[in-house]
């Protein structure tokens, strides 16, 4: 079954455009004679730049998906064939009447530290500030530096890591990898930004010690569940070794019943065909307890298994 048009939707966000550029050069390759179409779509998560992600539920009355729920209601209205996203940014309990059609290949799944001078986690300054947008990595944070202080930052990746410039500049923030690296911001070794005519230091941060975001590095893209032509189209994209290990890490949030905002850190690589995952997880009500650590692998194929078998363990 084959399409002649496809209409992908999008955030506006730099990020999302260069992700969805991605997308409609694989697709262009794969399917030389299809029209694509761009759609770009605000999103709750878009439109309040003044909430912290906490407020959302309360103030905006969207309590998950804040970065999809409009591109959802485009897919459902026909508006859009597919939608493209940062797969982490996607809940783990998908709304009836969507699939989750394609993965491409992961990028850097690594969070970074970003700093003005070079600082590690270790040597930042007692008492540091340090901003970020994810409960995980400010959990993670405070566990391996309690003396820190945690300031919530919002806006897109550039405005982030503009935080520590200027005044009342931060000592650090934390990023993920692949954004830094789909924008061209992180240079070839993964060591300076340069952005704003400054030279930034980058730390790439060892996810066995700083377990990334599940999905982090992951870019998906949603169709409705019924549209077998648009499935299929998009399916053709899709990179297997990705799909399963991603598959894994959201499924153990799934069964958790733990959201994108929840302190969750997940861990997967492939070795020997067989996937394995390394999980901590927080305590939601109080951050200040230790985590659980859980590691443990199976076969490839039996990515769902392995999350189920985690999960069991905690």
């Amino acid at each position: 079954m084959s399409i002649e048009k496809i209409i992908l939707g999008t955030r506006g966000s730099e990020l999302a455009l260069t992700q969805t550029n991605m997308v409609t050069a694989e697709l262009q390759t794969a399917h030389p004679h299809l029209q694509i179409e761009r759609q770009i779509i605000q999103t709750s998560g878009d439109k309040r730049q003044d909430l912290r992600f906490s407020e959302f539920n309360d103030v905006a009355h969207v309590d998950k998906g804040i970065f999809i729920k409009e591109l959802e209601i485009a897919l459902e209205k026909g508006q859009i064939d597919a939608a493209v996203h940062s797969l982490k940014d996607v809940p783990s309990d998908l709304a009836a009447g969507f699939t989750i059609a394609a993965v491409l290949p992961r990028a850097a799944i690594e969070d970074v530290l970003v700093t003005a001078q070079p600082f590690t986690l270790e040597t930042l300054p007692q008492g540091a500030r340090v901003g970020t947008s994810s409960v995980r990595r400010a959990a993670q944070l405070k566990f391996l530096r309690p003396d820190v202080e945690i300031v919530e930052i919002r806006g897109n990746v550039p405005t982030r890591v503009k935080k520590v410039l200027g005044e009342n500049a931060l000592d650090a923030v934390l990023l993920a990898a692949a954004g830094l690296l789909r924008l061209g911001l992180l240079n070839a070794n993964l060591s300076r930004i340069h952005i704003a005519e400054q030279t930034l230091h980058a730390l790439v941060l060892d996810p066995c010690k700083f377990l990334p975001a599940a999905g982090q590095g992951a870019i998906a893209i949603e169709c409705r569940a019924g549209d077998e032509a648009a499935v299929q189209t998009v399916r053709s994209l899709n990179h297997a070794e990705t799909e399963a290990r991603v598959t894994a890490e959201r499924e153990f949030l799934k069964i958790l019943g733990a959201g994108c905002q929840t302190p969750v850190g997940a861990h997967t690589w492939i070795k020997d065909r067989q996937l394995h995952m390394a999980v901590r997880v927080f305590n939601e009500d109080d951050l200040s307890r230790p985590p659980i650590e859980r590691e443990a692998d199976r076969p490839l194929h039996e990515a769902k298994q392995l999350a189920a078998d985690l999960a069991a363990r905690l």
